[in-house]
């Protein structure tokens, strides 16, 4: 008895492997732009889910209805500078409300004066973490907008070095506020964004 597979055998086999390899590459074409994008970000540490959430969180900034995979770099790299802006207001408000609700300076008893030093040093010191934190985005913001420019233009590589940078905004604030001061949840979301944003840029200039 004869071994082995007959031609038409395998002539079937690589039909059948070709017809599966051709709706594989269907689908993947027929799928959004953002899933294909942001299926394509593993080496970048950044997981499906991570980046759809971050793309998506915005409900004026319909994530789905990107065409391509530039419209989605367009998009991450737009939400990264408004993220920037909203996360820097936010500091310099609070840090503006902390200011005006500091009590005035007064002349404590010598017996209360250790109590009264701490809550202001307190102060101090959480007015210094905000003031350093705001001094970074205001570096930062005006070369995230510049760097939205860019993407949206299709030029990726010095828009993916300032994405690159300003993934340590967040987390430098976090550094300097330590337990001195609270920082508003839009630096956290922020520092999402920017690992979200300079993943999809960095993908784009690595094609």
């Amino acid at each position: 008895m004869a071994s082995g597979s007959s031609p038409a055998t395998l002539t079937a086999a690589a039909f059948l492997a070709l017809l599966l390899l051709s709706a594989a590459r269907a689908a993947e074409a027929s799928a959004p732009a953002l899933d294909q994008v942001c299926g394509r970000l593993g080496s970048y540490y950044v997981t499906p889910a991570l980046c759809a959430s971050a793309l998506c969180a915005d409900a004026t900034a319909p994530c789905r209805a990107a065409r391509d995979a530039p419209a989605v770099a367009a998009l991450a790299a737009r939400l990264a500078a408004g993220n920037a802006t909203a996360a820097r207001d936010s500091i310099e408000a609070a840090l503006i409300s902390s200011s005006s609700s500091s009590p005035s300076p007064a002349c404590p008893a010598a017996n209360n004066s250790s109590a009264a030093a701490s809550p202001s040093a307190s102060a101090a010191a959480a007015a210094a973490a905000r003031s350093s934190c705001l001094q970074l985005y205001a570096g930062a913001v005006p070369a995230l907008r510049w760097a939205a420019r860019a993407v949206a233009a299709g030029r990726y590589r010095g828009a993916r070095e300032v994405l690159q940078a300003a993934q340590y905004v967040a987390a430098g604030c976090e550094g300097m506020a330590g337990d001195a001061a609270a920082l508003p949840r839009e630096n956290g979301g922020f520092g999402d964004m920017a690992f979200v944003a300079h993943a999809v840029v960095a993908s784009m200039a690595a094609d």
